[in-house]
């Protein structure tokens, strides 16, 4: 099992700088989220020769390695133009990943049409149909790319996405049907996903590679008032990435679930909420991982 860190809150530094703090907080492997210097949202990588070279030696130097890299790029995209843009990009993205010598790449399933470009065209535009057929055109260019490459795809459901629960999600995986396509399981967005935290994570257990840790709240609690909204009805996804401890989820269920299905991929702490503590937290979450880990892997060894 691989456990990395998402150094979203740590994105001030530079790559260098990255490595060496990864090292510093405990952590072996990085999960390269989106980043304005490496891959940025939307846009063509930033990740020219020379920089990649950098980000390679600094890792060799202080011992991390590359765990996932996070594209995101408009492949749900109704709008033809914007979906081939994407593909581009993706395609680019993943010569990288080959040249990282990185063997996973997570994104998500996608949010369609760029902003302005949805502006007064109504629901329709984003909606589940328009950017499914999308998305179907991108796995039938991209799927033979990562069978090629040898590079895995794990994807998962987010707020807001034209997928948001499990069930949806776990299909279309299993629709595409690729040993080289998986499913990533987000902790901070379970109560989106379902109502059975454990049933998901084993129904997904043949095709789980990629699990980020971070706790959040219920917020379909207390009359669905766990977060309170203006206007009331407003259409608005509130989610948590927190330090464990901090929310709703039941972390011992969670690790027992996992280790029970034998799960031996990527586990990366994914906490957004506390950059004026930024290490402390990715400490904090490095231990914790740590300790459920040996608790419940050792039972189920």
């Amino acid at each position: 099992m691989k456990i990395a860190l998402d150094p979203y809150m740590h994105r001030h530094l530079d790559l260098p700088g990255l490595c060496r703090l990864t090292a510093e907080l405990g952590y072996q492997y990085i999960e390269l989220s989106p980043r304005a210097d490496f891959l940025d949202w939307w846009v063509m990588p930033h990740a020219f020769p020379e920089r990649i070279a950098e980000f390679k030696k600094a890792m060799r130097e202080h011992g991390v390695q590359l765990a996932t890299l996070q594209p995101m790029y408009r492949w749900a995209s109704p709008f033809e133009d914007e979906r081939q843009v994407a593909m581009k990009y993706w395609k680019r993205a993943i010569d990288i990943a080959v040249e990282m010598g990185c063997e996973l790449m997570i994104s998500e399933f996608g949010r369609g049409a760029s902003p302005e470009r949805s502006v007064g065209m109504g629901p329709a535009v984003n909606g589940k149909e328009a950017c499914e057929a999308a998305f179907w055109r991108s796995m039938e260019e991209l799927v033979p790319v990562f069978e090629r490459e040898g590079v895995v795809l794990s994807i998962e459901p987010h707020p807001e996405d034209w997928v948001e629960t499990f069930h949806p999600a776990y299909d279309v995986i299993r629709m595409i049907g690729s040993p080289n396509v998986k499913m990533s399981y987000i902790a901070p967005h379970t109560f989106y996903y379902g109502d059975d935290m454990a049933a998901m994570l084993r129904e997904a257990a043949p095709v789980l590679s990629h699990v980020r840790v971070a706790d959040t709240y219920n917020h379909k609690a207390s009359s669905g008032l766990r977060y309170i909204v203006n206007p009331p009805g407003a259409q608005v996804r509130v989610h948590q990435h927190l330090d464990i401890g901090q929310g709703e989820i039941d972390w011992d269920v969670f690790f027992a679930t996992l280790a029970e299905i034998g799960f031996d991929g990527v586990l990366s702490s994914c906490v957004f909420a506390w950059e004026d503590r930024a290490e402390e937290s990715s400490r904090f979450m490095r231990r914790e991982i740590q300790r459920y880990v040996d608790k419940y892997w050792h039972q189920a060894a």
